[in-house]
């Protein structure tokens, strides 16, 4: 149904923006290049909010080993990219949909192939999950507690880059509720740093780094490094910090 323009607001436009699956809200500009960069593939795609006001707009595609990004800008439920004009918001992703070519700067084509979903899976490790009970008789290691979705935990040893000097140490890590704590070794009580998950805005492999078994935490001020002792291990962590961040979204 279409709606005249001088009767559009804001929260119509915000409204018709959560239909589409591949707007990511206030992803910022360098954790939608991490994203693209470890998870997409060339041609992969997301919409996101600008830092240059809220009529604005970024389209972030992946182009081989770069991403680059376009402005868009919406006025009274308009849709301004490139030279072109769009009435709505369907017809400018119906757009992108059949006419999937960009030009960049350098005058390459760029292909919109693959849109980024937002959405989270939930970890699927609930089926190997251990339970500390009263009930045990003997104590059992176990670095994933989960008692209730909300309460999911878990704790263990990953490697963790320097934020200044590069090298990599030994961390104890723990997850509990929306606060990953890393402490310099398990028999320590106070941790080095705490990080409130509320704040972070991508949780992915990664890849850049000369190590295996990485991936990356994405805060507006810093993207932290870990590694863990194999893929396993690292699958476990990130599927139950992204299913974290999914919740995080939900409550918003």
């Amino acid at each position: 149904m279409s709606v005249c323009s001088s009767t559009r607001n804001d929260s119509d436009d915000m409204d018709e923006l959560q239909t589409v699956g591949w707007y990511h809200y206030d992803l910022s500009r360098h954790a939608a290049e991490a994203l693209l960069m470890s998870n997409g593939i060339d041609g992969s795609f997301l919409l996101r909010n600008s830092n240059k006001g809220p009529e604005y707009f970024a389209l972030s595609v992946r182009a081989k080993d770069s991403v680059k990004h376009f402005n868009v800008q919406r006025h009274h439920g308009r849709y301004s990219f490139g030279f072109n004009d769009f009435p709505s918001l369907q017809d400018f992703t119906s757009h992108l949909a059949n006419q999937p070519l960009l030009g960049s700067e350098t005058g390459n084509l760029i292909v919109l192939r693959f849109p980024y979903p937002r959405q989270v899976e939930e970890p699927s490790i609930y089926e190997s999950v251990c339970v500390h009970t009263a009930m045990q008789t003997g104590r059992r290691e176990c670095d994933l507690v989960l008692s209730a979705p909300s309460l999911g935990t878990k704790e263990g040893y990953l490697v963790k880059q320097g934020a200044i000097v590069k090298n990599w140490k030994q961390r104890w890590f723990t997850l509990n509720r929306y606060e990953l704590k890393y402490f310099k070794d398990r028999m320590f009580s106070e941790p080095i740093r705490t990080l409130n998950l509320t704040a972070c805005s991508a949780v992915q492999f990664d890849y850049s780094q000369e190590r295996v078994n990485c991936f990356c935490l994405v805060f507006p001020e810093r993207t932290y490094y870990l590694c863990a002792k194999s893929g396993v291990e690292a699958d476990e962590w990130i599927k139950i910090l992204r299913w974290k961040l999914a919740q995080i979204r939900k409550g918003r």
